[in-house]
């Protein structure tokens, strides 16, 4: 097994799980990056998400797990009622430690350690929420000099998360939910 060499990170809250179910049937089916997702959810909720989105893709989709190794092709979806940090070797690490912006998964605890890990070699999407968690994560990101995207807040059911991250972090790209995929595939070299 080897690591994805470029990782995909996407975190969501309120209004977050549409623009998902809407990027997953573009992507291509050869992706050569990983994607990570992040949504606020309740843990009771956690393996009908899966089961949801693996309908809408024909890629692996799976709930993270301890130390797994980061591979392309693959859509991990952070648990339920745990933080999902990403480690320099490229695999996950599982924490139940405080929340961070009153959520657990934190936007922001995976997104930057997907830059400490990933550096250039990491893009990250923040959708529809209500909070600020994710914000900080791109700052992070931008700073390591990976690619800092954020959902169109004119599109976004609740416009609180990407409107501040517009506003707090420098953004390389707004994008509609139906323009996601292609943007993943195009960075993915697809």
């Amino acid at each position: 097994m080897t690591s994805a060499p470029y990782l995909v990170v996407i975190g969501g809250s309120a209004g977050g799980l549409q623009p998902v179910l809407t990027l997953l049937p573009g992507l291509s089916t050869s992706l050569k990056v990983a994607v990570v997702i992040v949504l606020h959810r309740q843990s009771h909720h956690a393996s009908v998400l899966t089961d949801l989105l693996a309908t809408r893709t024909g890629l692996t989709v799976k709930e993270a797990e301890e130390k797994e190794l980061i591979q392309a092709g693959t859509i991990y979806i952070a648990p339920a009622d745990y933080h999902l940090l990403i480690e320099s070797d490229r695999t996950f690490s599982l924490d139940d430690s405080e929340k961070v912006n009153f959520s657990r998964p934190s936007i922001d605890v995976t997104f930057s350690s997907a830059a400490y890990a990933y550096k250039s070699k990491v893009s990250a999407l923040l959708l529809s929420g209500a909070n600020a968690d994710g914000v900080e994560g791109l700052i992070d990101i931008h700073q390591a000099g990976g690619t800092t995207v954020v959902q169109d807040p004119l599109t976004a059911d609740v416009d609180y998360m990407p409107r501040e991250a517009v506003r707090q972090a420098k953004i390389d790209l707004i994008l509609q939910p139906e323009e996601m995929a292609r943007f993943i595939n195009t960075i993915a070299g697809v």
